[in-house]
C-alpha cells in the first residue's frame, strides 16, 4: 500500500524553509516529508532520524534525487540533540515530527502492529530491542496492563480487557494479534462491538505506545527540539491521538506564555521567547480527507522561536 504523507503541504509551509537552513525530519518514515524539505534546499542540510533501519533503507529510493542534501541517523528522536551535537550541529532552523506509525509498518503482517492481520505480537519500531507486545500481554501484571490500556489507549473497558487477558494467558499464551483481538472482543459488551470502528484499536494503540516508550520519548524530544531552535526557527508536530496532542499543545503553551504580576502595566509586558503559531490546530482539508484515510485524526501544531 502506498504511504501518503499526512498534512504534507501544511507542514512544509509551516516550516517556512530557508534554502540555506538546517532542518530535521525527526520521523523519516518513507521520506515523503523529507523529499519536500530537501527539494527546497540549496546549500542547506536535512538530518533525517528513524529508529527503524528498514524505513531508512526504503526511503533512499524516494529520496534518490536529493541524497546529497541529507544525512540519515538511525536513532530514536529522543536522542536528537545528542546525535546532532556529536556531528557539530547545535542549532537548527526547523524540525518536523510526524507521530503516526507509517502505513508500511502497519501493512507488514510480520511487524505485528495491526489488528487486521494475524501475526506474532510484536509492535517494535526498533527490531533490535528486546521488549515486544508479546511480553507486555503475557507477562505484565494485571494492574500494569489496566494502567497502560487506560492511560495510553484511553480505553473505557481497560479493567475488563485486562482481566480477560489475565485469564486467557493462564490457560495458554496469547501469541498472535488475532488471538488478542478475540480476547478483547470477549471482554466488551455487544453494544460496543456493534459500534463503528474496530474494538481492538485502543488496546493496540496502548500496547504500541508502551512497547516503544513513545510518550516518554515524545516529552524528551519536545524539550530537545525547543532548545535546538535557532532564532525564527519552526517546530512542526503532527499528532494522531488526543494524548499526544495534549502533551504537545500544553508544552507549546507553556514556553510561549509569560506569567507576570497582575498589576504590571500591559505596555510593560515582555514577549515570550517562543510564539505558538497554531493554538487552534491545523487539520486536513476536505480534499485530503477524501484520498487519505490516515489524515482524519491528524493535527498540526507549530511553535516558532522569536528573533531578537
Amino acid at each position: 500500500m502506498e504511504h501518503i504523507s499526512v498534512l504534507l503541504h501544511e507542514a512544509i509551509a509551516g516550516l517556512d524553509i530557508k534554502p540555506d537552513g538546517i532542518y530535521v525530519d525527526a520521523t523519516l518514515g518513507r521520506g515523503g516529508h523529507s523529499l519536500q524539505i530537501a527539494s527546497k534546499l540549496t546549500t542547506g542540510k536535512l538530518f533525517c532520524f528513524d529508529r527503524d533501519a528498514s524505513a531508512i533503507a526504503e526511503s533512499k529510493e524516494t529520496l534518490r534525487s536529493v541524497l546529497d542534501k541529507i544525512t540519515f541517523i538511525q536513532a530514536n528522536f529522543a536522542q536528537m540533540e545528542e546525535q546532532l551535537n556529536q556531528i557539530g550541529i547545535h542549532g537548527v532552523d526547523g524540525i518536523l515530527v510526524d507521530l503516526g506509525v507509517s502505513s508500511p509498518q502497519f501493512d507488514d503482517p510480520a511487524r505485528g502492529f495491526s489488528y487486521r492481520f494475524d501475526a506474532r505480537l510484536d509492535m517494535r519500531m526498533d527490531q533490535s530491542q528486546s521488549l515486544s507486545a508479546w511480553e507486555v500481554v503475557n507477562q505484565y501484571p494485571f494492574v500494569d496492563l489496566m494502567r497502560i490500556l487506560h492511560r495510553y489507549g484511553e480505553e473505557p473497558f481497560a479493567k475488563q480487557i485486562a482481566r480477560k487477558i489475565e485469564a486467557q494467558r493462564q490457560i495458554k499464551p496469547i501469541d498472535t494479534t488475532l488471538q488478542l483481538v478475540d480476547v478483547i472482543k470477549s471482554a466488551l459488551p455487544s453494544k460496543v462491538l456493534s459500534k463503528k470502528g474496530h474494538p481492538a484499536k485502543q488496546t493496540f494503540q496502548a500496547l504500541r505506545i508502551e512497547v516503544n516508550g513513545e510518550l516518554d520519548a515524545l516529552q524528551e524530544m519536545l524539550e530537545q527540539g525547543i532548545r535546538l531552535l535557532n532564532e525564527n526557527g519552526r517546530f512542526c508536530i503532527i499528532t494522531f491521538q488526543s494524548l499526544e496532542d495534549r502533551i504537545v499543545k500544553d508544552r507549546f503553551n507553556e514556553v510561549s506564555t509569560i506569567h507576570v504580576p497582575r498589576k504590571l502595566p500591559l505596555a510593560d509586558l515582555p514577549l515570550a521567547d517562543y510564539e505558538f503559531i497554531t493554538r487552534k490546530a491545523i487539520v486536513a482539508s476536505e480534499a485530503e480527507l477524501a484520498i487519505n484515510n490516515r489524515s482524519h485524526s491528524a493535527k498540526l501544531r507549530i511553535l516558532k522561536k522569536r528573533g531578537k
